[in-house]
């Protein structure tokens, strides 16, 4: 099983962070500008569109405020398996260390995955750090 890890560091307050990675419906909108294009809720899951056109289903598997973590898995597409987190640390006041994490199988997709999450740990950084 591949596991791919990012972590980085956000300017701005974990307090901001949280508030736009916990609302499940608004990747596209408060999270990961342009890299999300759309974010729809459908009961349980929520239905992402890529800027590359790639839409996928994902079920929130957890989500801890105390922790600042979030769970969720891709149930749709070619991964046979996928489980992601979230989770924040703050480093100081006005300073948010960011840990991204995807498990997912088959292997070989890997690469395609680990690119997706370096555009998206990009965006997700500019567009926390443009924000009020």
């Amino acid at each position: 099983m591949a596991s791919i890890h990012k972590e980085f560091t956000i300017n701005a307050s974990p307090d901001h962070v949280w508030s736009a990675i916990r609302d499940f419906g608004a990747v596209h909108r408060r999270l990961a500008k342009d890299f999300v294009v759309d974010t729809r809720l459908e009961g349980a899951t929520r239905l992402v569109t890529f800027a590359n056109g790639m839409v996928v289903r994902e079920v929130l598997v957890d989500l801890d405020d105390d922790s600042r973590r979030i769970v969720y898995a891709v149930v749709q597409g070619q991964l046979t398996h996928h489980n992601a987190s979230m989770q924040l640390f703050a480093e100081g006041h006005e300073q948010t260390r960011f840990i991204w994490i995807a498990d997912l199988l088959p292997d070989d997709l890997a690469p395609s995955i680990a690119s997706m999450m370096e555009q998206g740990t990009t965006a997700i950084k500019r567009t926390l750090e443009e924000a009020p």
